[in-house]
């Protein structure tokens, strides 16, 4: 049987930042088609523009109109934007916003059409591309909604440590009054159902963050730990799910305490993204959990300072396509083998 060619639909994220760099310079790894077969949802303008600043010319993309027309040996392009957009490297503009966001729903129609498999998500402005269809704090609420998913995970994934979060693009003033035993298990179960369909783990071990300094010291510092984390690690483990904690941050990320355990559950964005990044800046990738299809992203920004100057490095992009991938072939085969399960059957006639 011809193995299933992945389609990877890429949104390019915002023109003027380092986003189409770091795709170009992953698509120019031909390893890349060996496992997928990428469409980029952009623009040959912007393509042209970013290739000429960084001096890439022994590559292009295939152009294509729909995404059944792609190459599966080339990179392919549908063209999302008219001739009129404008490329201003390095800055923050309203068309790059309006740019990305028309970019990212072409890909995710052809997402929920089956036109393509995964999606990939260029970084974009949270800022600029803010608009009367597009009022989120970034990809993930956005996804949710478009996708209709009930509840979502973000989960920033590598090979020495994967880190979930509990609260992620909220003002740090409102993160304890978010905590509740309710949110933890809710995404407790996310991560453990996600750990097993998505990354191949039978049992996963899951570490669950404290929020106070030293765990609260018993209460001394504060009492979200007793009254809030250890009920939903308690409930969690009721339901089948191996979660442990709550472990102060510090000492559990700065003793390696983390390589104990399948992934990390932290209870809010710097907390868990600061360690993660300092371990794995370049490798690391943003992977949504608790989608009905599968998004990946760089787990960086739009570095609009690095734009045109060639020091982007395309690794965490490039990650992101073979997580995709991954992901898509462990979710498939799983859902294949719980899908198959033996019935009962009735043998007292036989």
């Amino acid at each position: 049987m011809k193995e299933h060619r992945i389609k990877i639909g890429i949104s390019q994220g915002d023109i003027n930042s380092i986003s189409y760099e770091v795709i170009l310079k992953a698509l120019m790894d031909n390893r890349v088609y060996e496992t997928c077969v990428p469409i980029l949802y952009g623009s040959p303008k912007v393509v042209a523009y970013h290739r000429k600043a960084l001096n890439l010319a022994n590559f292009s993309f295939n152009t294509i109109r729909v995404a059944d027309e792609a190459n599966a040996k080339r990179a392919n392009l549908i063209n999302v934007l008219d001739d009129n957009v404008r490329v201003e490297l390095g800055k923050s503009t309203p068309q790059a916003g309006e740019a990305a966001l028309l970019s990212l729903k072409a890909a995710i129609k052809d997402l929920k059409e089956e036109k393509i498999d995964v999606l990939v998500t260029g970084p974009i402005n949270k800022n600029n591309i803010q608009s009367e269809s597009f009022h989120f704090k970034g990809h993930t609420d956005y996804l949710k909604q478009e996708l209709g998913a009930e509840e979502v995970l973000m989960i920033l994934v590598s090979d020495v440590v994967k880190v979930a979060l509990v609260t992620e693009h909220v003002p740090v003033s409102q993160i304890s009054q978010l905590i509740t035993k309710e949110k933890i298990l809710s995404k407790l179960k996310i991560l453990n159902q996600s750990l097993i369909a998505d990354f191949g783990i039978r049992k996963p071990r899951i570490a669950v963050l404290a929020l106070n300094p030293h765990a609260g010291d018993e209460g001394l510092i504060g009492r979200e730990e007793i009254d809030i984390i250890q009920p939903a690690i308690e409930a969690a483990k009721q339901k089948g799910i191996l979660a442990f904690g709550p472990y102060a941050a510090d000492g559990f990320f700065g003793s390696d305490n983390f390589k104990k355990f399948d992934a990390v559950l932290a209870m809010y964005h710097d907390q868990g993204l600061a360690p993660f990044k300092a371990l794995v800046f370049e490798e690391g990738v943003n992977f949504t959990a608790g989608l009905p299809f599968i998004r990946t992203s760089p787990a960086h920004g739009t570095a609009y300072e690095l734009v045109g100057k060639d020091l982007a490095s395309e690794e965490s992009f490039r990650q992101a396509i073979y997580l995709a991938c991954d992901i898509y072939k462990k979710r498939t085969g799983y859902k294949q083998l719980t899908g198959n399960a033996m019935k009962d059957i009735d043998v007292s006639n036989i």
